[in-house]
């Protein structure tokens, strides 16, 4: 009997401690839109957002054209990468216009963006699909998928864009098999203090990778001498302020967010569950919004996810001063339905914030003194 009142005590002390708040104050004096509205563009849904600031300011903002269903890119032949852009912080938005034009049976999906800051060259990744090669329309397994992974570029801050580039040969790892369920993470990749453009892949069920570019994106490549982490599904990496890598990945089941952090370039990584960050298996992104070192007042990161561990719900900004060790301070930017979120900083110095409201694809503009309560302001202007 004492036995069982253990483990009973054990099991209690354990639920308690992975019950985390999840209820914060809604953020006030929002700027908020729907800015990809079904049937824009002729498309019945939308999916996937990513956001980014080029380097004159503009916000550009992609997503998945999911023309005739919600479903996955491996279940439909009808999927391409839609764009808009905005110059003024947010508060009008060009025309929809598309990156890719597939012809049917053919699909792009999973948008993730980089800004060169050096060069102002902007890249967009996708997963690519053909359903209509002989592998693929038989499929022996739900994870064995003729995956590809493209790259295009923008040399005008979003406006035109070349061609499809398939970067798949030179980005995988050697160990991973052609037809393993591989994909590029969507929303955003980082450009390092060196230089190095840098974003990852998922190899699902069993880790995570880097793949980047030394040379400005003229070339692509796996970072061959680096280590895998796990558990990883969609992960996003960040630069922190003193030069470590961290990780931030979904992790499947867990009701966690789980944190990698490498100090030796990725050679080797430490993880945790980040109990502070509760998440209910969803894709979600880190920011680095300032550094001390670029004459700001204090090094701040910010965090939005749907801050819940049952079902995707209650989308939370969250932001740290001490490069994630713990979070400051928290708003609810959504009570209702939030899914996959992006986030990046206005040039007058605003976050924004673009994600899934159920089928509203939504942008919402929000300041640090508004997140914050007044107690942090930026004191300079803001640098992109």
């Amino acid at each position: 009997m004492k036995s069982i009142l253990t483990i009973l005590a054990l099991s209690a002390i354990t639920s308690l401690a992975e019950t985390v708040k999840t209820d914060y104050p809604l953020i006030k004096n929002a700027h908020r839109e729907v800015i990809f509205p079904q049937g824009d563009g002729g498309s019945k849904f939308f999916r996937i957002p990513a956001i980014v600031t080029a380097m004159n300011g503009d916000l550009i903002a992609v997503i998945d054209a999911r023309r005739n269903t919600t479903r996955d890119m491996q279940h439909t032949g009808n999927i391409d990468i839609a764009i808009k852009r905005s110059s003024d912080n947010g508060d009008t938005w060009t025309d929809i216009d598309f990156i890719t034009n597939f012809p049917e049976g053919e699909v792009g999906s999973d948008p993730a963006l980089i800004v060169d800051k050096t060069t102002g060259e902007i890249f967009c990744f996708y997963n690519y699909l053909d359903h209509n090669t002989e592998f693929n329309k038989k499929r022996p397994s739900k994870t064995a998928v003729d995956y590809r992974h493209y790259v295009q570029s923008s040399k005008d801050n979003g406006k035109t864009w070349s061609k499809p580039k398939d970067i798949r040969d030179q980005i995988m790892p050697d160990h991973v098999k052609p037809r393993d369920f591989v994909f590029i993470t969507s929303g955003r990749g980082i450009q390092t203090a060196s230089g190095d453009l840098v974003h990852t892949i998922a190899h699902v069920g069993k880790g995570g990778y880097l793949f980047g570019s030394k040379d400005h994106g003229k070339t692509w490549g796996a970072y061959k001498n680096t280590a895998s982490f796990s558990p990883a599904n969609e992960c996003k990496v960040i630069e922190l302020s003193d030069g470590s890598l961290m990780i931030n990945a979904r992790n499947n089941g867990s009701k966690f967010r789980y944190v990698h952090q490498s100090n030796d370039g990725a050679q080797s990584w430490t993880g945790h569950k980040d109990t502070n960050l509760p998440d209910p298996g969803c894709n979600a992104e880190p920011f680095v919004y300032t550094l001390k070192k670029d004459g700001f007042a204090k090094n701040r990161l910010l965090f939005v996810n749907a801050h819940s561990q049952k079902g995707r719900k209650n989308l939370v900004l969250s932001i740290s001063y001490d490069d994630g060790k713990t979070w400051s301070h928290k708003k609810c930017i959504e009570q209702g339905p939030s899914a996959y979120s992006a986030i990046t900083a206005c040039k007058n110095g605003d976050i924004a914030i673009f994600f899934e409201n159920g089928k509203k694809m939504t942008f919402v503009r929000v300041s640090l003194d508004d997140l914050t309560d007044g107690k942090d302001k930026l004191t300079i202007p803001y640098k992109l």
